[in-house]
């Protein structure tokens, strides 16, 4: 008979505090626990509801695929993750993961620890130039290499835009020259969005 575990809600940051506290970890679930009841160390990390697995206002066909999504220059540094409490982003994040199935949702790849090849959670916009709004529309489960293409801009300053540009055509089946104008596209538009600077973010989810 399965032990039914005591869940909890872990940050990434504090990891080691949690396990110091007496947490253990489920390699199979991806989570931390607590190994049995009424551990008081572990009380502040309590498991809090699970996230429904279709979000309020998500649209989840939106966005399918691999392609280059800049986010405007007006709209960098502000994220979900930097708007929600971390215990909430990991819960959030996991839910991502879950239904997944822990693949990315682009290419169908899994993680990979010697590849160094994670999965990460993506979040899909649409813009409104006329009322200058940007609306959060979906989050997604993408691989380290495919999220490095999403980011195309990032890419280039980490010197990855090769490794990215050989992913999108793997990925896509786009010939090189088709994916440099998907490229020099999605920059063109990034440029355009960009103009904007006193624009609404609006999220939906």
């Amino acid at each position: 008979m399965a032990v039914e575990r005591i869940w909890l809600d872990v940050p990434f940051a504090e990891k080691d505090e949690a396990k110091a506290a007496g947490a253990r970890w489920d390699q199979g679930a991806r989570r931390w626990y607590a190994p049995r009841p009424g551990i008081a160390g572990l009380e502040r990390w309590a498991a809090g509801a699970e996230v429904s697995r279709l979000l309020p206002g998500e649209d989840r066909s939106l966005g399918s695929g691999l392609f280059v999504d800049l986010v405007p220059s007006s709209c960098w540094f502000t994220n979900v993750r930097s708007c929600v409490a971390r215990q909430d982003w990991d819960r959030l994040r996991r839910m991502i993961y879950d239904r997944a199935q822990h693949r990315c949702e682009a290419c169908g790849a899994g993680q990979d620890r010697e590849a160094q090849r994670w999965l990460e959670a993506h979040e899909r916009w649409t813009y409104d130039g006329a009322r200058q709004v940007q609306t959060l529309k979906r989050l997604i489960c993408l691989c380290t290499d495919c999220h490095t293409v999403t980011h195309f801009g990032l890419a280039q300053i980490r010197g990855l835009a090769p490794q990215a540009r050989a992913h999108l055509v793997k990925v896509t089946g786009l010939t090189p020259d088709q994916a440099d104008r998907h490229i020099a596209e999605a920059f063109e538009l990034w440029q355009v969005r960009s103009r904007t600077t006193r624009g609404r973010r609006c999220c939906t989810t």
